[in-house]
This record gives C-alpha cells, structure tokens and sequence, in this order.
C-alpha cells in the first residue's frame, strides 16, 4: 500500500500540472499507459482476460471510472492537497459499505473517529483558503465511488488475478475518455506526450498494489494507510505548484488524518 499511495501521489501532481486538458482526455491517456502494461501481461501469463466474475469486475470498472473522473475534475477547483485529503474520506464510505455488503463490523469508537475524520471535512469547506463548492462536492463524489471500490475488490478477494480487475477498470476508463475526448481534444506537445503517457504507468504501479493490498486484509486495515498519500501530495504540492493551505485547513486535513489512521490502531490491537 505504502508503494501505492506514493506512486498515486505523483500522478495526482501530474495531472494537476496538466490541468489545461479536459478532465475525459486525461482519463483517456491515464488508461492507455496502464494498458500498455496490463494487456500484454496478461497474454504473457495466460489469464482469462475476461475473468470468472464478470458482473463483479464490471461494477468494479464503472465505479472506478466515476470515481477517477469527479476526482480529476476536482483538481480544477482545488488545491491537489485538499482535494486528496477530501477524496480520502473514502474510508468512511467503505468501512458502511462493508459492513453492508460483507458484515464487517465496525466499532463504536470507530464511529467516532469516522466523525472526527468528517469534522475535518466541514472544518476545510468552511475555513478553508480559496475553497470551492463544487470541487469539494466532486472530491467527496468521488470518495463515496472510491469507498465501494474497496469493497468490491474484498469481495472479489483472491478470486481474480489483479491484473484482470485493473484491466477492466482500464478498458472502460479508455473507452469513456477516448468517446468524450472526440469532442475536447487538445494537441499535447513532447513533453506533454511524456506527462500524459506517465500518468498510466505510475497509475499502474498504484494500482496494481492496492489491489494487491486489498486482497491481502481487510478494507478497515488496508483502507486508512491511503492517507499516507495525503502528506505525499500535499508537500509536492507546497513545492511544486506553490499551494498555500490556512491553519483551519491543515488542522482539517489533520482530523481527516487523525481520524482515519488511528483505526488501523484499533483494528490491530483486536486482532
């Protein structure tokens, strides 16, 4: 998980460095650098490209698109920090999905701390520097799709190989991007053919290991350790593109944090 956030956190910055382009031709290059990966692997190691569980992995591929779609849009109306931090309420979302759909269960001291996390929320949308409305309500669109990602993949479990599951995510993400860019193409130049290739590949490793991750423990443990992402992109952010972030919204992205880590404290000391 930890190769996983840092590899997502780079690509975050990316695309907000890229933010001149539609958020559909973004989508559409993010997914033809992980293909570029995942087909031929496949093929390679002779797995059923199509895979045992189709109406699982099809959900898991149209979820995702939306979730990386609200996300990248955000990015136009927020700082790259906040609206990570923002997207990474998905643990909340995931923690009630999964007590729905795979009766995990969830303690009360968690509730708790799912409200601190959220408090933290409402901190940065109302105290927050040059905060947007809509980009926060298309971060949080995008956590609640993100939350039943996670889901999705525990249930699949080891079931499927993680190659199949990215790649249905990849080829719907390719087909929506490539359809919606028809109409919002802008030519890259080199560099920018460089950037936009880049997004696929550190999208890949990202990937990869968070399914990885997720097929290895449970949502609750592995879902909180995203949140390492969250200092990643907020200091390439402070550095690269000059973000400036009010006390109010680090002490919000500090109970965003706090709340959410500290479940894999929890989780752990009962298991």
């Amino acid at each position: 998980m930890i190769f996983s956030v840092i590899a997502f956190a780079i690509m975050n910055t990316v695309v907000k460095y890229l933010s001149g382009y539609s958020v559909y031709q973004i989508v559409f290059f993010r997914s033809i650098g992980t293909l570029l990966f995942t087909i031929p692997l496949i093929i390679k190691l002779k797995i059923p490209i199509l895979g045992n569980h189709k109406n699982l992995l099809f959900l898991r591929g149209v979820i995702g698109v939306i979730s990386l779609t609200c996300f990248f849009e955000s990015l136009n109306y927020l700082a790259v920090g906040t609206a990570a931090s923002l997207r990474f309420t998905s643990p909340i979302f995931a923690a009630i999905f999964a007590l729905l759909f795979l009766k995990e269960k969830i303690k009360p001291i968690q509730w708790l701390l799912f409200l601190v996390a959220f408090v933290g929320v409402l901190i940065i949308k109302g105290f927050g520097v040059d905060v947007h409305t809509i980009g926060i309500l298309l971060a949080i669109t995008s956590a609640i799709f993100l939350g039943l990602i996670f889901v999705v993949i525990r249930k699949l479990g080891n079931r499927e190989h993680p190659l199949v599951i990215i790649n249905y995510f990849m080829v719907m993400a390719f087909v929506f991007g490539g359809l919606m860019s028809i109409k919002n193409w802008k030519q890259p130049n080199m560099s920018e053919w460089f950037l936009l290739l880049s997004l696929g590949i550190f999208g890949y490793i990202g990937q990869l290991y968070m399914t990885k991750a997720f097929q290895s423990d449970e949502t609750s443990v592995i879902a909180p350790l995203k949140y390492l992402e969250v200092i990643f992109t907020i200091i390439i952010g402070v550095f690269w593109f000059g973000d400036i972030y009010n006390i109010w919204t680090l002490l919000g992205i500090f109970l965003i944090f706090v709340g959410l880590i500290y479940n894999i404290y929890l989780k752990r000391k009962t298991s």
